[in-house]
């Protein structure tokens, strides 16, 4: 459908409400959202509760916590019809925090604009309307509540969050897993880490049926930033928990735009841009100690790779590919391009045996990727909407693959070729990276450098 039709047909969108309760066995979260005309929306997300000391959970910080985080769980549902007008009846925001929300409504949609050819400025995109008859302390007190030393480090199955939990194993007596969505890959991940599934607090979200049914009847679809949902549940959990650190895995590398001069990020919400508007946001409207920062912020996916690469304890576990994740038991696809970028930066240091052990065939035999693997390279128009890799470090991983296969005189697989024949070799320092705009605590920031500047 087209989008200026539906935000005549529809203008109007509602925050109804926000609740958090608990029973005996879960943290019960919901709101209510409507698009007014056409569909009510019911979302609600649970966290199992185990043996965990919960604390706080009925008291007001606690429950701005939640109306904040409702303010990005509307993006989903918000984004079928676009609505230009967001009435919040359960709360207020300042100027301050209507533009916080407006920037991540709309960068945190850019591959959905771009997607579904929405061409509306950021000032037209949405404009929030508050509730004024409801008054709320807008910059919030310090919360004078005692936080441990603790770390929480979200999980997903892949490489990356792998490579912080053994980065933080030190920390491993005082650190808690966080998973969204508890796949089996992401259990068994945190088990080889040495984390028993008490120690992994598991979160249930559910998408209402609802827009199911509008996402299936032509309404507007897309990528919503999931990241920023992680922001601020984790930090919420945080709280809950009484923990001071909550430790992402998102690297320098998720800055790249995937459109060519325009700033189009499909990982927008893991970009240290966002981590940064994220901290500043915490800071000043939940305001405690808890500190919100990326492990991996300073290095790149190529480097993340070479950490990877000598972890061989998640080799037969990890996975990535988003396709894959959509079975019954999660596999590595073979055909997409979150495939493809794994198994080309993992290669300098894994091809062949092990990358053919990992993912059952040597992608770089496939003639049916070469489209994606151009693109990977940088030379398509445009970078996969996936989260992957810049273009000059998969370009410096084909390179150096290239040159090692030469060294020891083994024929090179078809897209290895295809490479070599069409653009040039490069080499360079992309392995000594590190990137000083970081938010680490210097004693984390230790622990990174020291494992990539062995000497």
């Amino acid at each position: 459908m087209d989008v200026q039709e539906l935000r005549n047909k529809y203008p109007n969108f509602e925050y109804q409400y926000y609740e958090i309760k608990e029973d005996d066995n879960n943290i019960i979260i919901k709101f209510g959202f409507e698009i007014i005309g056409l569909k009510k929306f019911e979302p609600e997300t649970t966290i199992l509760k185990k043996d965990l000391k919960w604390k706080n959970i009925d008291t007001e910080e606690a429950k701005k916590m939640v109306f904040f985080l409702g303010m990005v769980e509307a993006i989903s549902y918000f984004k079928a019809t676009c609505s230009p007008n967001f009435y919040i009846k359960c709360g207020n925001l300042n100027e301050e925090q209507k533009k916080w929300f407006s920037k991540l409504y709309y960068l945190g949609l850019g591959e959905f604009r771009y997607r579904n050819n929405i061409d509306i400025p950021q000032r037209d995109f949405v404009k929030f309307i508050s509730n004024n008859n409801i008054k709320e302390d807008i910059e919030s007190k310090k919360i004078n509540k005692k936080i441990e030393e603790g770390i929480i480090i979200p999980i997903g199955g892949g490489k990356d969050s792998n490579v912080t939990l053994d980065l933080l194993k030190k920390y491993k007596d005082n650190t808690l897993c966080f998973c969204i969505g508890s796949k089996k890959v992401s259990l068994e991940s945190a088990k080889i880490a040495g984390f028993d599934r008490n120690k992994v607090i598991e979160v249930d979200r559910k998408i209402d049926k609802n827009l199911i049914e509008l996402n299936s009847n032509g309404f507007l679809n897309g990528h919503t930033p999931f990241s920023a949902i992680v922001a601020f549940l984790t930090y919420l959990t945080a709280f809950l928990l009484e923990k001071k650190y909550i430790a992402l895995s998102n690297e320098d590398s998720a800055n790249q735009s995937n459109v060519l001069g325009e700033k189009i990020n499909h990982q927008y919400s893991k970009t240290f841009e966002f981590e940064s508007d994220f901290r500043d946001f915490a800071r000043k409207y939940m305001n405690t100690d808890i500190e919100y920062f990326s492990m991996l912020r300073p290095i790149t996916e190529l480097q993340i790779a070479m950490l990877f690469s000598e972890l061989k304890q998640y080799h037969s576990v990890f996975k990535s590919c988003n396709v894959g994740s959509k079975l019954e038991l999660w596999k590595w696809c073979c055909n997409c391009p979150k495939c493809l970028f794994v198994y080309t930066i993992l290669s300098p240091f894994l091809y062949k045996e092990d990358l053919v052990n990992i993912f059952g065939e040597d992608l770089f035999e496939k003639e049916s990727l070469k489209d994606t693997f151009v693109e990977l390279c940088g030379f398509g128009e445009v970078k996969p909407f996936e989260c992957v890799g810049t273009y000059e470090e998969v370009q410096y991983a084909v390179s150096k693959t290239i040159e090692e296969l030469e060294v020891t005189n083994k024929k090179l697989p078809f897209l290895l070729e295809y490479y070599k024949e069409n653009f040039k070799l490069i080499d360079g320092e992309f392995l000594n990276f590190y990137n000083k705009n970081n938010f680490l605590p210097e004693e984390f920031d230790k622990i990174l450098k020291q494992r990539i500047f062995k000497d």
